[in-house]
């Protein structure tokens, strides 16, 4: 039976019984009451169970494969069959088994099933990749058995979703005292998703003070989403603003540090101001002792230079003739010869 006829059906049925406590407050019996009582109690847990029987779907990301789970051993005992998974009144995949073999198998975008499906029982449906088109679709698995008999095996729900982009924030500040201006961007998730703003890290904007638009893309059916915040405050103030996509358990976040700029950043920024600092000393140090001992350097090739070129005029001076009387030596030899 159908699981919204269920539900009405049993929700007449607690109308009847709160009418029945109704007229038990009236009854001179002494036990109708707690009778009547148990009976509409017991009926709205029941009915509460019910509710929780809502099929839960299974979570495609857009553009990835996806399974939808289809385990039935009872075909195990089947010998020739057919099954069809279908998409609404769409089928999606028509698969022929002839002695727990599959001899044909016909498909939409590439769906499959295993090819032991029929020694293991798992006939889960599984998906190369999946577009909006599918949104919030159901997927169902009738088996066509040699007399003709089709039955809904498995019924899956298949709801998408798709990441948004980290958020951009920007942030105009307001002139002589007006109010601060602030822009927040993600771009191309599924579905729309929910947008937060907290300034200083705990208060939320204003009434009124947020506006956001959600624009679906014509040939994606993506969004891209787009918040602005209008509110008065100080130009030191850290506002935040946060994208929640919750069938993808996402949430990102943007901040503006304001003026002062973040403190970690800020921790970062003197720690390399320090280092630079450090870093112009040492090297200034090194430069000036290089400076320092290259003219020592040559203050000790002057020196040396100075004390060779006058030991050199000193030796002239005592043999003035010697290099004379070598040349006229060497000439005589010659001579000879």
């Amino acid at each position: 039976m159908d699981l919204s006829l269920l539900k009405k059906i049993l929700f007449l049925d607690f109308l009847f019984f709160y009418f029945c406590v109704l007229r038990a407050q009236k009854c001179p019996s002494p036990g109708a009451m707690p009778v009547a009582l148990w009976r509409a109690g017991l009926l709205l847990c029941f009915l509460s169970f019910c509710a929780g029987l809502e099929e839960e779907c299974v979570l495609g990301v857009l553009g990835r494969p996806v399974i939808l789970p289809c385990l039935y051993p009872k075909l195990l005992s089947f010998v020739n069959f057919t099954i069809e998974w279908r998409r609404g009144d769409e089928v999606v995949l028509r698969s022929v088994w002839e002695l727990n073999k599959k001899v044909e198998e016909l498909s939409v975008n590439s769906a499959t099933i295993s090819s032991d499906a029929a020694m293991t029982g798992n006939f889960s449906l599984e998906m190369p990749t999946v577009d909006l088109q599918e949104y919030k679709m159901n997927y169902s698995l009738f088996i066509i058995s040699e007399e003709d008999h089709k039955a809904a095996l498995c019924t899956a729900c298949l709801m998408l979703a798709a990441s948004f982009s980290s958020p951009l924030l920007q942030r105009e500040e307001a002139a002589h005292g007006g109010e601060t201006a602030f822009l927040c961007h993600s771009t191309g998730g599924f579905p729309e998703p929910a947008v937060h703003w907290l300034i200083n890290h705990t208060e939320e904007p204003p009434e009124g003070s947020v506006r956001t638009q959600a624009a679906s893309l014509p040939d994606s059916h993506l969004y891209n989403i787009t918040s602005h915040l209008m509110v008065n405050i100080s130009k030191d103030s850290i506002v935040s603003c946060t994208i929640e996509n919750l069938p993808m358990n996402e949430t990102m976040t943007s901040t503006s540090y304001g003026t002062q700029g973040s403190p970690v950043a800020g921790r970062a920024s003197e720690a390399m101001w320090i280092f630079s600092t450090a870093l112009s000393a040492v090297v200034g140090v090194m430069v000036v002792a290089g400076v320092a001992y290259q003219i020592h350097l040559d203050r000790i090739s002057k020196r040396k230079k100075k004390e060779f070129q006058a030991s050199t005029r000193g030796y002239k001076r005592r043999y003035p003739n010697t290099e004379e009387s070598e040349a006229i030596t060497t000439q005589s030899m010659e001579t000879d010869v």
